[in-house]
């Protein structure tokens, strides 16, 4: 599930903007003006912003450059009811990568916001069936849903996704996660292998007898 923050002080729409997006599977924080939304980001972690620009305390397009200046590159969309060009062009020198204006059709916003995530997680996401590889944050994930893995699990399976559908030796196993470390036999590998199987148990690895591992697509 995508998180979003909603930055809107016009409750009524944002109570709507809210029931909308949670009927559209994602997960919403709801701020009512800009020091609050400023104060959640630091708090948690989000996909995307959707920023109204004229809020009390804080204004959407001074939150975002703040945010930009912070290295806080997490996509965003503006909503708003300005017109003006010139108030466009100074959301976009903000790092938006969107903007709507109200009134604005919601099947409208719900593409835009699709296309930004999608092509985002494209970017990020190395992906075999449902299984991802998320390379900026490092992590997998299943089914959109993060696995729990140790520094060796998360080293074991990128090894043997990077190989898919080829098996993956032992010896070059032991290198990558122990680097040939003498006290290191099969027998650990086996129980990080048995570990992942757990873990993900609709992914198929295969154990190669005398050989190594192999991860079938």
């Amino acid at each position: 599930m995508n998180n979003i923050l909603l930055l809107e002080d016009d409750l009524l729409l944002g109570e709507s903007l809210v029931d909308l997006l949670e009927d559209n599977n994602f997960g919403v924080t709801y701020s009512p003006n800009g020091q609050d939304a400023l104060d959640t980001i630091f708090k948690k972690k989000f996909d995307l912003y959707l920023l109204d620009i004229n809020v009390p305390i804080i204004d959407g397009i001074t939150l975002l450059q703040d945010l930009r200046s912070a290295n806080d590159n997490t996509p965003t969309i503006f909503i708003t009811s300005h017109k003006d060009k010139e108030v466009l062009k100074k959301s976009f020198l903000s790092g938006a990568d969107d903007f709507i204006t109200k009134p604005f059709d919601t099947e409208e916003l719900l593409f835009r916001i699709n296309a930004i995530l999608n092509r985002i997680s494209s970017n990020k996401n190395e992906c075999i069936n449902l299984l991802c590889h998320d390379k900026v944050l490092k992590r997998f994930l299943y089914d959109s849903k993060e696995i729990e893995l140790s520094k060796k699990e998360y080293q074991l399976l990128l090894l043997l996704m990077n190989h898919i559908d080829k098996t993956v030796p032992k010896d070059l196993i032991l290198n990558e996660l122990w680097h040939n470390d003498k006290g290191t036999s099969d027998g650990a590998i086996r129980v990080y292998i048995n570990r992942i199987k757990q873990l993900i148990p609709n992914m198929n690895i295969e154990n190669i007898r005398g050989i190594g591992y192999k991860l079938v697509s």
